[in-house]
């Protein structure tokens, strides 16, 4: 399987200058492209092809006048970036097709100067050494080793966020390297657990344990009114302006690197302790559209922990389920298996008509999402489906009500 290793790495001021021009002949090649793809559409012209429009926008392109400056970077980036555009393309239209799966995929759009920059370079157009990192026409750039390589990398991307660069908060740089690694069996557990998503409680364990989350938007909203409204007074173009907005911006970046750093260290010991996860398939694209809940969704990263989750169990061995969206887990007792009916969300406790017993919701709704996942029997011996058609990815969801509450 292949992974990926992000390193920090500090480039010299004539390398970030040089970087910065690698940046900017990926974004025009890419743009040029894009706008040719473009135009030949509404002309009802043939496609051009990835070779073409290689041949076109790099090789051609760096004998005029206007782009001769494209020879003084790597190509190998450039012939990436072509490359990248023609696997967004075919994304593209196979998802109209229906020939791939998930979420509809939009056509690619124009790079713009402010966004995340990033160029790929393959085996020949970089290096690795002990403290450098040598890049085909930037140099040998210093690199942090947080953690051995474990693989001669096959390629590597060079990244920089979208902070800007001043004195208030300098730009960072990371490589992302790709490399082919061996599944890391860890030992065998009998231990199983049934995780429950919530907004008060960022996951509720089948066992009775409740793990809260920073919540690293709501701690500092005061701060980030602040510094959006300084951002709204300034004219835009100035240098005051240039200031606020990286303030901003690196205010957006710490909050990212908190809730991530979470998500990593708690699906880490999820998937150490236990070698059955079992998780409930949330509609969070759809439950953010709930405009009393949608910030504080969004600040959880419910979607990026199941990603890791996913990621880890494959890496590490262990057995990962994810059950329908639609099995009545807060609502069936995990005792007896009555069905109660729906709850509202303000409801946190309840108590079971049939058997009498006492349930936590949260606790509850863990307990049957593991027994849904076909790892636990209840006492009347129920079990659920534990895989997702297409038909229950719909938008809308129960729990999404214009009325509800956050949990």
């Amino acid at each position: 399987m292949k992974a990926r290793f992000k390193y920090r790495i500090y480039p010299t001021p004539g390398q970030k200058y040089r970087l910065a021009k690698l940046f900017g002949c990926v974004r025009v090649v890419w743009n040029d492209s894009l706008a040719c793809c473009q135009q030949q559409y509404r002309s009802g012209e043939k496609k051009t092809t990835n070779s073409q429009l290689q041949k076109k926008f790099i090789t051609q392109s760096k004998k005029t006048e206007y782009r001769e400056w494209l020879s003084e970077v790597s190509a190998i980036p450039l012939q990436q970036s072509l490359n990248d555009l023609n696997q967004a393309y075919q994304n593209f239209f196979k998802s109209t097709k229906g020939q791939r799966k998930g979420k509809p995929v939009k056509p690619p759009k124009f790079k713009s100067r402010k966004s995340l920059a990033t160029a790929r370079f393959t085996k020949g157009g970089f290096k690795v050494g002990q403290h450098k990192v040598y890049l085909a026409k930037v140099g040998k750039i210093k690199i942090v080793w947080s953690r051995e390589l474990p693989a001669a990398p096959s390629s590597v991307t060079v990244i920089k966020d979208c902070r800007g660069d001043s004195r208030i908060a300098p730009t960072r740089y990371f490589l992302s390297f790709v490399v082919e690694i061996q599944p890391e069996i860890l030992p065998q557990t009998d231990n199983s657990v049934g995780i429950d998503l919530g907004i008060s409680t960022f996951a509720t364990f089948s066992d009775g344990t409740k793990v809260d989350a920073p919540k690293p938007l709501k701690k500092r909203i005061k701060k980030l009114r602040k510094l959006s409204k300084s951002l709204s007074h300034k004219t835009k173009g100035s240098k005051r302006y240039e200031k606020a907005r990286v303030r901003v911006a690196k205010f957006h970046a710490k909050l990212k690197d908190t809730r991530t750093d979470f998500l990593h260290k708690l699906s880490t010991k999820i998937i150490r302790e236990n070698q059955t996860i079992v998780l409930e398939d949330l509609n969070v694209s759809g439950m953010v559209k709930n405009r009393k809940l949608s910030r504080a969704i969004s600040d959880l990263g419910w979607r990026t922990f199941r990603t890791f989750l996913e990621g880890k169990a494959e890496k590490y061995g262990r057995d990962f389920r994810v059950i329908s969206r639609w099995e009545p887990t807060s609502q069936t007792c995990s005792c007896c298996g009555f069905k109660g009916g729906k709850l509202d969300l303000q409801v946190r406790e309840w108590e079971c008509l049939n058997c009498g017993a006492k349930h936590d919701r949260d606790e509850n709704a863990a307990i049957n999402i593991l027994v849904a996942g076909g790892q636990s029997e209840t006492l009347n011996g129920r079990g659920g489906k534990c895989k997702t058609t297409a038909k229950v990815a719909a938008a809308n969801e129960a729990s999404t009500h214009r009325r509800a509450k956050a949990r």
